[in-house]
């Protein structure tokens, strides 16, 4: 199998690598610092199987986990820690396996050997599982077969529209599979429902207007978009705006 190595510390991935290449059965085809690294890696190796840490700057591995399960060939996921109290949390999001350093070789050549079996079903299971603890640092967006991750902290509103939902950043649009019910329920302590259609990052709110029509719209900060606050929704955003 090809595989990549994931983990902040360079130590640790040097020894990841000294285990599998003395294993013989498998190629180590990149090594990524962050979860975030991760999945562009991913997506120019495609590798087999990512051997990836748990804690980890920018983006940790579960949620990484998450984003790589969209790609069209997702690789299989074993998780590494220093920290045992990571264990139950990775065996319920169905990991393929779950190995605490210092990692013995054994018991790494049998996660491999678990690897080589793993199924684009679990590994669904995986994605849908881990999007529920807690909420992603990044949204995936598909672009011509490839992953881009935008952070969360830049998007300005999400805009449904059919079956689909409008992810607008400062400079750029782009469209999700999302729900807008599932966004408000994931980002809820950042985003603020102003009509069934839109919800809009507090921070970006610049304040409210009112309209010849009697109705209000809302004010954005560094784009001049205008959203319209449903009537339904005018006493919380007015409240909101208030603070």
């Amino acid at each position: 199998m090809k595989i990549l190595v994931v983990d902040d510390e360079k130590l640790a991935r040097a020894r990841m690598r000294e285990l599998i290449e003395k294993d013989g059965e498998h190629t180590i085809v990149g090594e990524a610092m962050n979860g975030n690294e991760a999945i562009e890696k991913a997506m120019s190796l495609k590798p087999d199987c990512v051997l990836m840490d748990i804690r980890m700057p920018v983006m940790d591995g579960l949620e990484a986990a998450m984003h790589l399960q969209s790609l069209d060939n997702p690789p299989a996921v074993i998780f590494t820690t220093a920290y045992d109290q990571h264990a139950l949390e990775a065996f319920e999001v169905n990991a393929v396996d779950y190995l605490l350093k210092p990692i013995r070789k054994d018991r790494l050549s049998a996660a491999l050997q678990k690897a080589k079996q793993i199924t684009l079903k679990q590994l669904r299971e995986l994605n849908k599982a881990q999007s529920e603890p807690s909420s992603r640092s990044h949204i995936s967006v598909h672009m011509r077969g490839q992953i881009t991750l935008i952070p969360v902290q830049d998007i300005v509103y999400f805009m449904a529209d059919n079956k689909y939902v409008t992810v607008r950043t400062i400079n750029e649009q782009h469209l999700v599979e999302d729900s807008l019910v599932s966004l408000e329920e994931e980002f809820a302590d950042r985003f603020l429902r102003i009509h069934r259609n839109a919800l809009v990052a507090v921070d970006y709110i610049r304040g409210i207007e009112k309209q010849p029509s009697g109705r209000w719209r809302v004010l954005l900060r560094e784009i001049d978009d205008k959203l319209d606050v449903s009537r339904r929704h005018t006493p919380e955003v007015r409240r909101w705006t208030r603070r």
